[in-house]
């Protein structure tokens, strides 16, 4: 079974993924597979264009997970969406150096469910779950991964709302 983590930049997707590798999971990163189908670098943005569709055809699907922003484009068994309150994302992303416009898009993204709205439309409902890592730590995030993958915690999403940290007028 192929279980995609997917989330905002920021989320926590690479620290929850090296410990469910740690506890012995097959994890996959995205970055470590998209370099192939790069079609441009977009400097402004600090980012890469990949040819999603290409690269979606081409995957190899796995006994594990897959780790990145795309993993909810793959076609997985199952998918944890990560989230982190606004606020706080910022917080995690400042220290990344990235520009502050690079900064407010994820955080505006992270407010705006752009993440889980693209998984939605990817995948049935009964296939997801979000997990808001605002307050747990990296442990008890993947305890809930892996409580879900077994089927011992059912499905959930759309019970987050982080719309009270839109920024008004930007």
């Amino acid at each position: 079974m192929m279980t995609g983590i997917t989330g905002t930049p920021g989320t926590g997707k690479t620290s929850i993924a090296a410990e469910l590798e740690r506890r012995g999971h097959t994890v996959v990163r995205l970055t470590d597979t998209v370099r192939p189908y790069v079609i441009e670098e977009d400097c402004s943005r600090q980012t890469l264009v990949v040819d999603v569709d290409r690269w979606v055809d081409e995957f190899e699907p796995l006994d594990g997970f897959v780790e990145g922003h795309l993993a909810h484009l793959l076609p997985c068994n199952r998918v944890v969406v990560l989230r982190c309150r606004p606020d706080i994302l910022r917080e995690r992303l400042l220290p990344r150096n990235y520009p502050e416009e690079k900064v407010a898009e994820n955080v505006e993204a992270e407010a705006l469910d752009v993440i889980l709205v693209e998984t939605l439309e990817e995948h049935p409902g009964e296939h997801v779950l979000e997990v808001d890592t605002t307050d747990l730590s990296v442990g008890e995030c993947a305890d809930r991964i892996e409580w879900f993958v077994r089927g011992e915690l059912p499905p959930s999403y759309g019970s987050i709302d982080w719309s009270d940290y839109l920024e008004v007028g930007r």
